[in-house]
């Protein structure tokens, strides 16, 4: 066997990022249950202490955090100072929810995703699917927190305009079906920008559509806004 030395090593490290990645993915997570992103992004240059006492947790594993955030560039570090601190693109992207770029919902699908590694692998044995209902609970929360900030950011004020002539009939009072509506978030923005509109979201996923009601009661338009459970391919919608 001949190795070209040179494409191996671009090879290997290719794959070495890809693993690289695969660690870092929960590393995000953690950051962002425990608060330290928005404790780092808030407080300014801190040392590992200052953000383990700020965010009640424990300075040795923050500090390893730390590191390893810093190398893969998703913290800044100042040796000489010893300090961490986020630029304003991390802070952007990792500790403000409302950012149409905030990232720690697609590390949420990534590491939901590999939970799924074994069903995934019988189904290569059987040719059977893996449904959507069959994924880790993670995958469906995980995806609405990504694409939420984007229909926030876009859905009102870009998208829906770019469809001819549909913004002035939401405005005017529309019946509107949201099909595979998930956890309900597009539906729910939709209903708050044209109360003149009703909005039937379905999802075949009984889960998510008892998660979607609880959002919208909580965003006060379940007066407008009904769920059911129901495929894409039969759902009860007309007109």
């Amino acid at each position: 066997m001949a190795i070209d030395q040179e494409k191996l090593d671009q090879f290997m490290g290719r794959a070495l990022g890809d693993i690289a990645g695969t660690f870092h993915a929960a590393l995000v997570l953690i950051g962002e249950k425990l608060g330290l992103y928005k404790a780092l992004a808030e407080g300014g240059p801190q040392a590992s202490a200052d953000l383990a006492k700020r965010t009640k947790t424990t300075e040795r594993y923050v500090r390893e955090w730390l590191n390893a955030q810093a190398a893969a560039g998703y913290v800044m570090y100042d040796a000489k100072t010893g300090t961490y601190s986020m630029t304003e693109e991390q802070a952007f992207t990792l500790a403000d929810e409302a950012s149409p770029a905030y990232l720690p919902g697609a590390f949420q699908v990534a590491t939901a995703a590999i939970k799924a590694r074994d069903k995934v692998e019988s189904a290569f044995r059987t040719g059977d699917g893996v449904g959507w209902h069959e994924h880790d609970p993670d995958l469906f929360e995980g995806t609405e927190r990504f694409f939420r900030p984007n229909y926030a950011a876009h859905l009102v004020s870009s998208w829906i305009p770019a469809l001819e002539g549909m913004e002035a009939k939401l405005k005017q009072g529309a019946r509107v079906a949201d099909v595979g509506c998930g956890h309900g978030a597009s539906t729910v923005i939709l209903a708050r920008a044209y109360p003149k509109s009703t909005f039937v979201g379905f999802d075949y996923h009984k889960p998510s559509v008892e998660k979607a009601r609880q959002v919208a009661k909580r965003a006060e338009v379940a007066d407008r806004v009904t769920f059911e459970v129901a495929r894409a391919q039969d759902f009860p919608g007309s007109g």
